[in-house]
């Protein structure tokens, strides 16, 4: 590129953006009530869908103008073909200080070993329940002993943080949030419990959500939730640790904690739209430009246009069904 653009990563409300999540596909090999419709949907055409070339090069003059951390997510990131190359090539791009993985673990545990030699050490596990038969109903799949092994086999292979994501849901597992949380005592796990958010399309039985005030008085039992200092690459996650705990707490809030005043990051979906935020439907296509000779600096131009036009926060507490492209066609 011809100029310094490292600067121009801030947005017209003075947040620097420094995080991108690369969803590299919308396919998924759970169905959690949370994320995909119930009734039949159509997936991507594979046409449609990024190739790892055109990923990494975005993320190249991402990196150039100052992007620091990148998630690579789904869908389910291990369901496609060559994943574990292109996380390799990925973290070979000077200027990436941060580099993660979100999974659902299904698939995860035979490729613990790969992960660890290209150096990737950060992962993110959905898991919204510790009872198998309630893990089937969440997912669709009668899954549950392989995730928590690969969970175990993760921890005993030196993977740290391990982030157990958790969608709290009234009615489902919302008796469960105490035991989940008490893992903290006995694994190093970042617990982090996630408000539901009200994607169109998705099923629910009219139940509230449960915020994070009624998670909180879920977690009293446990004693005092003790605030984490947190680092320059945190996320949206208001961290916590309980007395004696070896692991943390978390709090992922955007429904009641809107923390859109301090969001960094910026999202890639899977067929190559530009996102400044997962709660809007403005997008801007980069995968056209690039599949018509865009430059360097046209791609760059792209993503600072994308970070100057994000939105100052969302409005899912007054317009719930504003959102209609689907969690999973967007990467969470």
């Amino acid at each position: 590129m011809k100029e310094d653009h490292h600067n121009l990563l801030v947005d017209t409300l003075k947040r620097r953006i420094n995080y991108l999540r690369i969803s590299i596909t919308d396919r998924c090999n759970l169905r959690c009530v949370y994320c995909t419709p119930a009734q039949p949907f159509n997936r991507l055409a594979h046409r449609s869908i990024l190739r790892y070339e055109e990923i990494l090069r975005i993320a190249k003059v991402a990196t150039g103008l100052g992007i620091t951390k990148m998630r690579v997510t789904g869908g389910e990131p291990l369901v496609r073909n060559g994943c574990i190359d292109f996380l390799d090539r990925l973290r070979e791009i000077p200027g990436i200080a941060d580099l993660s993985l979100t999974t659902n673990g299904i698939l995860l545990e035979k490729q613990l070993d790969r992960l660890a030699r290209i150096g990737i050490r950060r992962l993110n596990i959905s898991l919204d329940t510790l009872d198998a038969c309630k893990y089937k109903k969440i997912t669709g799949h009668d899954a549950f002993a392989h995730v928590w092994s690969a969970i175990r086999a993760a921890l005993d292979k030196g993977f740290s943080p391990i982030k157990i994501n958790v969608v709290a849901m009234s009615g489902i597992n919302s008796d469960e949030l105490e035991g989940l949380a008490a893992l903290t005592f006995e694994f190093p796990f970042h617990v982090r419990f996630i408000e539901r958010m009200p994607f169109s399309g998705l099923e629910t039985d009219g139940s509230p959500p449960l915020l994070e005030e009624g998670i909180r008085l879920k977690l009293a039992p446990l004693g005092t939730l003790e605030p984490v200092h947190p680092d320059r690459n945190d996320g949206p996650a208001k961290r916590y640790r309980l007395e004696g705990a070896i692991g943390e707490i978390g709090f992922i809030s955007a429904m009641s904690h809107h923390f859109c005043s301090a969001c960094n990051r910026l999202r890639l979906t899977a067929d190559g739209r530009l996102r400044g935020c997962l709660f809007s439907d403005a997008m801007i296509d980069i995968k056209t430009p690039l599949r018509s000779g865009a430059s360097d600096d046209d791609i760059a131009a792209l993503l600072i246009e994308a970070i100057r036009t994000k939105p100052s926060r969302h409005h899912l507490l007054t317009d719930p069904g504003s959102v209609r492209r689907k969690m999973y066609s967007i990467g969470g």
